[in-house]
């Protein structure tokens, strides 16, 4: 029943109206250049699926022509939306795909390289076995060069098995896990072309603090800084190399703001890496508030001058130090506040683990617009294109090691976390975003030494400054570590360590709060509040996450109010996710499994610097009704908004209610919800009618208001008769790609004729898609025709690999003469950004399905038989005067 956000002062809020800019997503860890010898290729599209083991399916002329078709990312299935209680498959799959290349890439080196495939793996080239992977979270990097064949068609196969596996973490069985595995190819597939004489890849090259690309800093301030880089090349001829390799540190906008040259001399088959530093003058940081990135250009040159390798790299200037009693310092300075944000699990609702690029992008910055300034990985490395957000939208991150409450004595499974914390810290040392490492199993009794040796990797991965370790307080061998988990004295007391055990030397961090279950078995919670259940609950969850100083759990609240010791802490959880061992899915995200808000991402929103303007995120004052005006809806009004005084007016000036704000004292959040008691009465609604007999709109506005000036407003209207049905797409600004990958949701609601959502609608709503598209959904999992829940219909639309139009059509699942009528949407996706690698002739059966028809998109009203309907509302409406 939202109507609309309507901002009011243009000049403090110009930014936010600015058509969101398109993020450029990293390749394989970096950013490929043009004219550098070096391709990247999307292997994404056109692969054969089958779910279930067939032994020899690796094998070059097995015939798959009755395999499904499927483009990467895939999850194995389409999931409902309640996917809890090991729903997931588990098992063996196989995926297949052909290929050729052209032969003028017969010079060149032929690298792939997968994001991730989910459990143990094989991986093969044209019947060749070329390696066997057993982590679920990790890139795979392979030199397919010597495999291929230029003659013809090539295949390649892959065996992914999710199955239940003690031999690698996490290790735990999925039906005893708080999360799912999901399965499947998830993460994007590159394939990449270069010359003999190349940048290394860092996973591939398995060397400590080696391998490709290492930027490191030291003495870092707004005065000064120093950016050292590293460079791992090697040279694959059988001849000697001669040249040299320029640095270019250039600013986001492309100005050149230094640069250093590196003489370069490898023998054959031989490789090297070279050193150069950056002295520079006012940098201009990274952080939160400024998320500044450079561009770090690399070009290796032959002795002739001619570029022969070369890509960007990313990165931000920023120093991170913890200091004890002094707490989180950035760029030399103190931070000013807590940090204050939440964990993230990477599933979303029908596609398990297997989101495009684009969906990740709009996490981060969702929870960035909430206000959130870290996010912890939980439990496991996540996506590089949710990483490339984080660093470019100013989110801090704890980046985990795969790992919940289990411990294997094996030796095999502890060789296997090391080597996971390994490659975790070599995928993402050149991020700017990485606040610390959480190399330690979560949760998880394990020796002693463990946590000892896997500290000391960290330290041989990262030997620079600015590289921090954190691990629980309650966990063996959390001594040696400089940031401790725990909860804050002024939280929950339980989970809390003693005030007399405080180390001065340590920094202190809360990496969950905000859930408080009953018991471990029911697990009911007055946090865990699924969207649908409607408002009283939602605001249940929110002044729960609020908190306040008689709360005994760890809040908000509590978290504002701890010394400066206290650095912060991450909600748990930031979105409701699947969970393997409980057949709940979580439902205490700000978030729900589409992304949709419930009320506590605006109060979240509420607690953000009204006057801090952010680049890329939504910044600046906000304010929310937490109230639908529906016949259930609560008396008291609730009011979420960052401004220092509010007025709310009740059907058009009706009741008046004013507050301001007192001056923040220490006890306080910056801005605690307003309450206005016994604001709205339902009853006050009915038989509103103007002279003439026409209803008249019932209403609340609230104007937030800053330094005297009306700054923002937010209004509700009471839903009138459903007529139609609206369809808008929740997709942060970004374009769909025509990659045969990308996903955005689009959301179906009945609507007044007024276009006012009818929250309390339980229609079915049915999706046909026409054009360049495909619904991500089937009636088997029941997401099409799907029900209205609170409001709306969320649907997942896929893109093909041909830019276009797409038309979605949304009507109710039964039509009858007084049903809202259909609605539809038009789309236009835009060209890839990456040129794609697949058969023709596979790639057409796969969009087969797909029409190409035409049309036009708006909300259609039906008011032919509106004078009707004013018959019976003026039959009925007298009727109950004659009763009165």
């Amino acid at each position: 029943m939202k109507q609309s956000i309507t901002l009011i002062l243009l000049a403090l809020l110009l930014p936010n109206f600015v058509r969101a800019a398109q993020p450029a997503f990293s390749t394989a860890g970096f950013y490929a250049l043009e004219h550098t010898g070096r391709t990247v290729y999307s292997m994404n599209p056109a692969w054969r699926f089958y779910k279930g083991d067939i032994p020899q399916a690796y094998q070059v002329h097995f015939d798959d022509s009755k395999w499904d078709k499927v483009n990467l990312p895939n999850g194995l299935e389409i999931l409902p939306v309640e996917a809890s209680g090991c729903v997931n498959y588990q098992g063996v799959s196989w995926y297949r795909k052909r290929f050729t290349l052209d032969s003028s890439l017969k010079s060149k080196k032929i690298i792939i390289h997968f994001e991730a495939i989910m459990g143990k793996s094989e991986v093969y080239l044209n019947g060749h076995l070329l390696k066997k992977h057993f982590s679920g979270y990790f890139p795979i990097v392979l030199d397919l060069t010597d495999y291929i064949d230029w003659s013809g068609e090539n295949v390649l196969a892959v065996k992914a098995d999710n199955s239940d596996d003690p031999t690698y973490p996490p290790g735990k069985f999925q039906d005893v896990l708080d999360f799912t595995y999901s399965g499947g190819i998830y993460r994007d597939c590159w394939l990449i072309t270069h010359n003999d004489t190349y940048i290394s890849d860092p996973i591939f090259e398995d060397k400590v603090a080696g391998g490709g690309l290492f930027v490191s800093y030291d003495k870092v301030s707004k005065d000064k800084a120093q950016v050292w880089a590293q460079l791992h090349i090697r040279n694959d001829k059988k001849s000697k190399f001669e040249g040299s390799v320029e640095f270019d540190l250039q600013s986001s906008e492309g100005k050149s703001i230094a640069k250093e040259v590196c003489k370069l001399k490898l023998s054959k088959n031989s490789d090297g890496k070279v050193k150069t530093l950056f002295h520079l003058n006012k940098p201009k940081l990274w952080s939160p508030q400024t998320p500044n990135l450079h561009h770090l250009i690399i070009y290796i040159r032959d002795k002739s001058g001619h570029i022969v390798d070369g890509y960007m790299q990313k990165i931000g200037i920023r120093s991170i130090e913890f200091k004890g009693e002094d707490g989180f310092w950035l760029n030399g300075e103190p931070y000013p506040e807590a940090v204050i944000g939440g964990n993230r699990h990477q599933d979303f609702a029908v596609v398990g683990n297997a989101l495009a690029n684009s969906m990740h992008w709009r996490d981060a910055k969702k929870l960035r617009d909430a206000g959130m300034t870290v996010i912890r990985n939980a439990h496991y490395p996540q996506d590089p294109a949710f990483m490339d957000a984080c660093d470019a939208l100013g989110l801090l991150v704890i980046e985990n090691i795969p790992g919940w409450q289990y411990w294997d004595n094996n030796p095999l499974f502890e060789e296997r976390v090391y080597s996971d914390i390994r490659n975790m810290i070599r995928r993402d040392r050149n991020r700017p975003s990485v606040w610390m490492w959480e190399p330690i199993l979560n949760e998880t009794n394990y020796p002693d030494y463990f946590a000892k040796n896997a500290l000391d990797i960290v330290h041989q991965e990262y030997p620079y400054p600015y590289c921090y370790a954190a691990s629980d307080a309650t966990a063996k061998g959390s001594s040696y570590y400089p940031v401790i988990f725990t909860h804050p004295q002024t939280g929950d007391k339980a989970w809390a360590i003693d005030a007399k055990d405080i180390d001065p030397n340590k920094v202190y961090f809360t990496r969950e709060w905000g859930d408080n279950v009953d018991d471990w078995y029911a697990q009911n919670s007055s946090s865990r509040i699924a969207r649908n259940w409607g408002e009283y609950p939602m605001l249940t969850q929110a002044f729960h996450y609020q908190g306040s100083l008689d709360y005994s759990q760890t809040s908000y609240t509590s978290l504002r109010n701890t010394t400066r010791q206290h650095i912060g802490g991450a909600l748990w959880h930031s979105f409701d996710h699947q969970r393997g061992y409980h057949p709940d899915p979580f439902y205490g995200g700000i978030m729900d499994a589409f992304r949709q808000p419930k009320y506590s991402y605006y109060m979240f929103q509420s607690q953000r610097d009204p006057y801090e303007k952010l680049q890329q995120a939504d910044s600046g004052p906000m304010i929310y009704i937490a109230n639908e005006m529906t016949p259930g809806s609560v008396q008291d009004v609730v009011i979420f908004t960052n401004c220092d005084s509010v007025r709310l007016i009740v059907n058009h000036g009706e009741q008046v209610y004013t507050h301001k704000r007192v001056p923040k004292t220490s006890d306080q959040l910056r801005s605690p919800a307003i309450i206005f008691k016994d604001a709205y009465h339902f009853m006050n609604t009915k038989y509103r009618t103007d002279k003439d007999g026409n209803r008249v709109e019932t209403s609340l506005l609230a104007e937030g208001y800053l330094d005297n000036q009306l700054v923002v407003q937010d209004k509700v209207v009471n839903s009138g008769r459903p007529v139609a049905i609206k369809l808008w797409l929740d997709n942060e600004g970004l374009d769909l790609l025509a990659n045969g990958s990308d996903l955005v949701t689009v959301l179906a609601a009945v609507v007044d004729d007024q276009g006012n959502v009818k929250r309390l609608s339980n229609q079915t709503i049915a999706f046909e898609i026409e054009g360049e598209g495909e619904l991500v959904a089937d009636t088997r999992s029941q997401t099409n025709p799907v029900r209205i829940s609170w409001g709306t219909a969320p649907i997942l639309v896929r893109s093909s690999t041909q830019p276009g139009k797409i038309k979605i059509k949304a009507s109710t699942l039964y039509q009858g003469s007084r049903t809202p009528l259909t609605g539809e949407l038009i789309l236009h996706s835009t060209p890839a950004k990456h040129a794609m690698i697949y058969q023709k002739k596979e790639l057409k059966e796969l969009n087969s399905k797909l029409s190409n028809k035409d049309s036009t998109s708006d909300i259609k009203v039906d008011t032919s038989k509106d004078s009707r309907l004013r018959e019976v509302e003026e039959q009925q409406a007298k009727f109950g005067e004659q009763k009165k």
